[in-house]
């Protein structure tokens, strides 16, 4: 099979020098997490780099060394079965991670910032989940369980997300055992929570919107009171009724936060028997919204 030739230009090098910068900067943050919250609390949230916790405090093996003699191993195999696709910069976030984690705990020693294992869960999962959403935003990883989850998605079927439940829980629970400490696994279920959060932020944005649905036999009217009061854009889609059968059209109109009120009102005051719907759209690109 004949590769595809890549064209390496100005605008490519730049692009690509970007991606490997912030992915530095991600695993920089997610690794200042670990040295200066996480590991001196002995908070283990799951992952590679949680085990690497509870195995540093079970033999005094090196984290950040740890981390990166089990990343190598998920790297290679992901590498051998998924082919290609998992290069350099899943390699360059799983090394550099080590990498960084080694710099951060010479530099502080393991001192943690806070006593205080709720303070150290939550402000751990904030930076954590910054650092991880950058390094997400810059198309690259910081390895661990999610290239394990992959691995068992492929042989066993299970979803990406069960398998990561799955290891984050166990890791968690075998940190319950060996710390002796309940509280300590219910601290490391909050940063894991609070890291996924804050990495759908980063990756999504802050500015939430709202798609609405609106089945109508006013469509038309209601579309215009749309275009002309609202000043939104709304598009008719084809939509057929699988119990009555009959064809009606569907207004698809996404809509800010603060006119969802008034958009109710108007529906209402041409249909009052509207059919609608209205989900959380978390990020919007076009015009009227980020470009």
């Amino acid at each position: 099979m004949k590769l595809p030739r890549i064209t390496f230009n100005r605008e490519t090098i730049r692009r690509e020098f970007l991606d490997y910068l912030g992915i530095l900067v991600g695993v920089s943050l997610t690794s200042l997490a670990l040295a200066w919250l996480q590991i001196p609390n002995k908070i283990a949230a799951g992952g590679v780099s949680g085990l690497a916790i509870v195995l540093y405090y079970l033999w005094g093996w090196s984290v950040s060394w740890t981390m990166f003699m089990l990343n190598l191993p998920l790297f290679l195999a992901c590498l051998w079965v998924f082919g290609p696709r998992f290069g350099a910069k899943t390699l360059f976030g799983a090394a550099f991670i080590s990498i960084t984690l080694e710099f951060w705990e010479k530099v502080i020693k393991l001192l943690p910032l806070t006593r205080d294992p709720f303070l150290a869960a939550l402000y751990g999962g904030v930076v954590a989940g910054i650092g991880m959403g950058i390094a997400f935003r810059f198309r690259g990883t910081t390895g661990g369980t999610d290239l394990a989850a992959q691995l068992l998605h492929r042989f066993t079927g299970i979803s990406v997300g069960q398998s990561l439940l799955i290891f984050d829980g166990t890791i968690i629970a075998l940190a319950g055992v060996v710390f002796r400490s309940t509280e300590l696994a219910l601290y490391a279920i909050i940063t894991l929570f609070v890291t996924g959060k804050i990495v759908d932020i980063i990756l999504e944005g802050f500015d939430y919107a709202k798609a609405a649905f609106i089945i109508s036999e006013h469509s038309e009217a209601i579309g215009q009171k749309i275009l002309s009061e609202l000043q939104r854009g709304a598009t008719g889609l084809t939509g057929r009724g699988l119990y009555s059968t009959t064809r009606k059209e569907v207004i698809l109109c996404v809509i800010s936060r603060a006119e969802v009120v008034k958009m109710k009102e108007l529906v209402h005051q041409i249909d009052p028997k509207a059919f609608v719907i209205i989900s959380d759209v978390h990020e919007v690109l076009g015009e009227g919204f980020k470009e």
